[in-house]
């Protein structure tokens, strides 16, 4: 699909691949596409190119443990021919398309094939960056093969145990030719060393703000099971008014959603669960019956609206009618006068997710722009999906990161209680100077 990312400052000028290099089941898949969901998130246009796809399109799926050895000439022809039509996408991409950055997801566990690759990429003035994921640590190995490779295309309709021995096999095949990388014989390349998934870290020869922002975001990372509980505070006088912004107190309702809220986390019986909420009166008070510690976040107030602060659509439409159409055709890019844009929501936000990957169980209750652009960086929304992704009020969403994902479930509260829809589709007509009904078609009711 063609997605452009979540926002777009030109934060690379050098186009970049990230090579990964590892063992099978050592999470580099896992990697692979968090990494392109965080950078496509921070607006570098990125995309994975799975070598195991290419193989399998060209020799089928479920090949057994002997295809994968170094000693079996004919399938080595094979596998080096994949790899070279995945790095021919892989230029085509940086240098003919809008890609900004690439992940190269394969094995690479050779000094040959790494040489290979930056000898392909160098000629064409790509930057390489090598990616290496180590782990001996074997419960985590065991649980990877358990929870990704066994539900693997290769091992459709096999007995769950022989899948789990051939796969051994595999890495057996593996490890025979591996040449992990080292200090002493890859010191002038650039490169970052993952051991167990976070646990410790390699890092040499950095070049360029991608290449910091990608050893950052890694360092953030880490496997234990836990749940990000997302909301919006209980609806506001505002909210009920139909006026965006503003810094108003909740409604009887939303005082009822607050305790709603501290319910349902006494039910789920959480350990050393964090509450953060902004430092708007509407978040606070929603959050005033949970019995825990609250931390503020400036970073989680809703987007400043600027001129139209604290003023209905009618009214922006009455007052500022060519902003409000301007703001239709791009809203993710589009600045209100005086305030702030999705793009500049995004960017202020980076700190909040970095803190999210870091941590266990967090509550977050923020705002609609903002749930949005931590929606859409878990979920990995495009900057077309986000500013229009739903996000009722008096809702939960619970999301738990799994394999190369996010479960979400969705906990609506205080169904008994009334409660205003704020969430305004796009409208047919976007042009400047079109007639007021058509502008003001999809504003949802309010008092």
């Amino acid at each position: 699909a063609d997605m452009k990312p979540a926002s777009c400052p030109p934060l690379t000028n050098v186009p970049t691949c990230i090579v990964l290099v590892g063992l099978p089941a050592r999470g580099k898949t896992y990697i692979s596409k968090k990494l392109t969901r965080y950078l496509n998130w921070i607006g570098i246009t990125t995309k994975v190119f799975n070598v195991g796809e290419y193989r399998r399109e060209a020799a089928g799926p479920g090949q057994p443990p002997g295809f994968f050895s170094h000693d079996n000439e004919d399938a080595m022809k094979l596998r080096k021919k994949v790899a070279m039509e995945a790095l021919r996408d892989v230029r085509r991409y940086l240098l003919d398309e809008e890609g900004q950055a690439a992940v190269f997801d394969a094995t690479n566990t050779t000094r040959e094939r790494r040489q290979m690759i930056l000898d392909k990429l160098g000629s064409c003035h790509i930057r390489t960056f090598f990616l290496e994921c180590v782990c001996d640590d074997p419960k985590v190995i065991d649980a990877n093969i358990k929870a990704v490779k066994l539900s693997s295309p290769d091992f459709k309709n096999v007995d769950p145990e022989q899948a789990r021995k051939d796969f051994y096999d595999r890495i057996r095949n593996y490890e025979k030719a591996y040449e992990p990388l080292s200090l002493d014989h890859d010191g002038d390349k650039s490169f970052v060393t993952v051991f167990n998934v976070g646990q410790r870290f390699t890092v040499n020869g950095i070049h360029g703000h991608l290449q910091s922002r990608i050893v950052y975001f890694l360092m953030n990372l880490h496997i234990r099971p836990r749940s990000i509980y997302l909301t919006r505070h209980g609806e506001s006088e505002m909210n009920k008014r139909g006026r965006i912004g503003g810094d108003g107190d909740l409604t009887e309702g939303g005082r009822s959603y607050g305790k709603a809220l501290a319910n349902f986390i006494e039910q789920q019986e959480l350990e050393h669960l964090q509450v953060w909420t902004s430092q708007m009166k509407r978040t606070v008070q929603t959050a005033e019956h949970l019995k825990t510690t609250i931390e503020q976040w400036k970073s989680l107030n809703e987007l400043d609206a600027g001129v139209c602060d604290g003023l209905t659509y009618e009214e922006i439409q009455e007052l500022h009618p060519s902003e409000f159409a301007l703001r239709d055709q791009d809203k993710f890019r589009y600045r209100y006068p005086r305030g702030e844009s999705y793009e500049d929501v995004v960017n202020r936000l980076e700190p909040v997710i970095m803190e999210l990957e870091r941590q266990s169980n967090v509550m977050v209750i923020c705002h609609q722009a903002v749930a949005r652009c931590l929606l859409a960086y878990f979920l990995d929304k495009s900057s077309e999906q986000l500013p229009y992704m739903k996000v009722p009020l008096h809702t939960v969403v619970k999301l738990t990161p799994v394999a190369y994902g996010c479960d979400v479930e969705h906990f609506p509260l205080c169904d008994h209680v009334p409660v205003v829809d704020t969430h305004r589709p796009k409208p047919v007509e976007v042009e400047v100077g079109r007639p007021d009904e058509e502008a003001l078609k999809t504003v949802p009711p309010h008092e």
